[in-house]
């Protein structure tokens, strides 16, 4: 190990993923994630549950990521943990480890916002991840948000434009469960959109004042239209499943792309800042690299790795803190909904 270098661990737990990191500085050491398959019964996350998992599986990650670092826990320098947003249950949970595991460690603690660590996680310095420069426009899109951000510093994020009901992914789960596909439906979505014919079945894109968004009614319209036609015929979706995701998948990627176009011209950005784990979206990134040369965009994806939630992204956003040094507090409360 380097001498002089912060050692941060870093704990994220703001829905149903238990994740544990380490980072040397701006480098990922390890970066360990423990899945709650439980909720695909219920076809979706279950705030209780999630919460009791977060228990019983935050020491083995946490034990996991020091070891893959090949650190002791007396060699780190701070410890940063999800603040919020996020489930309460689960917010809970990684905080009060965080905390307890800085108290008897004698170190800082760094609570984070989940939503800047997402647009962070290209700061990291590892190969394959171009660093954006100051300003740019930042959009998260996940299960939970969807949001347009102008990111003038680490810490200095102003929301232009969010949804005004259902996040991105949402819809995509929503009406993923509406063909019967498995939780979470969006990877499932993904794969069979790329067989099926994108332009097949309309749905509405909404036409929202501002920078705004809306997938309650793409969702609604969407629905609607599987039920009429299963009433006509019932192996409606069967017949014709790709097509159906590929048109729903290019729907809900042109209501946020029509939105990025109309902020960056606004304020005049160019470089484009995508996180959050809709980033993974093929449909997502392939008509953003399409959009680069027309629009003379830079266009700024990250790794599939740190798309979804990951710790990863808490000790990034937690290294810049540690520079400033501004540390939390044991009193500190964790907070569903966390603003910039």
């Amino acid at each position: 190990m380097l001498p002089n270098l912060e050692l941060i661990l870093a704990i994220e737990s703001s829905c149903d993923d238990t994740a544990a990191a380490v980072l040397s500085g701006r480098k990922v050491l390890s970066n360990c994630i423990a899945n709650q398959s439980i909720h695909k019964t219920y076809g979706g996350v279950v705030p209780e549950l999630a919460s009791r998992a977060h228990q019983s599986k935050i020491i083995p990650v946490v034990d996991q990521a020091l070891v893959q670092a090949n650190i002791d826990k007396n060699e780190l320098t701070a410890i940063a943990y999800t603040q919020g947003p996020g489930l309460m249950g689960s917010l809970l949970v990684g905080g009060a480890f965080a905390k307890s595991l800085a108290i008897a460690l004698n170190l800082p603690l760094i609570p984070i916002n989940h939503m800047q660590g997402h647009l962070l996680v290209h700061f990291i310095e590892e190969e394959g991840i171009e660093t954006p420069q100051f300003p740019f426009l930042g959009v998260t899109v996940s299960g939970g948000h969807t949001q347009l951000v102008l990111v003038k510093d680490y810490f200095k994020m102003e929301v232009l434009g969010t949804t005004l009901d259902d996040a991105i992914g949402e819809a995509f789960d929503k009406c993923g469960k509406r063909m019967g596909l498995d939780y979470p439906s969006g990877p499932q979505i993904d794969k069979l959109a790329r067989t099926g014919n994108p332009n097949k079945f309309n749905f509405p894109i909404p036409n929202m004042k501002g920078f705004n968004v809306s997938y309650s009614g793409v969702k609604t319209a969407f629905t609607n239209f599987i039920h009429k036609e299963t009433q006509n015929n019932s192996n409606f979706i069967n017949e014709n499943l790709n097509d159906l995701c590929a048109s729903l998948q290019y729907t809900l990627v042109q209501i946020i792309l029509k939105k990025i176009e109309q902020v960056a011209k606004a304020y005049n950005l160019n470089q484009i800042v995508i996180g959050g784990g809709v980033a993974a979206n093929s449909e997502l990134r392939n008509q953003l690299s399409n959009r680069k040369q027309s629009h003379q965009w830079k266009v700024f994806l990250p790794p599939l790795k740190y798309t979804t939630d990951n710790a990863a992204m808490i000790g990034i956003a937690a290294f810049y803190k540690l520079q400033e040094k501004q540390f939390g507090a044991i009193t500190d409360t964790s907070q569903a909904r966390l603003k910039y």
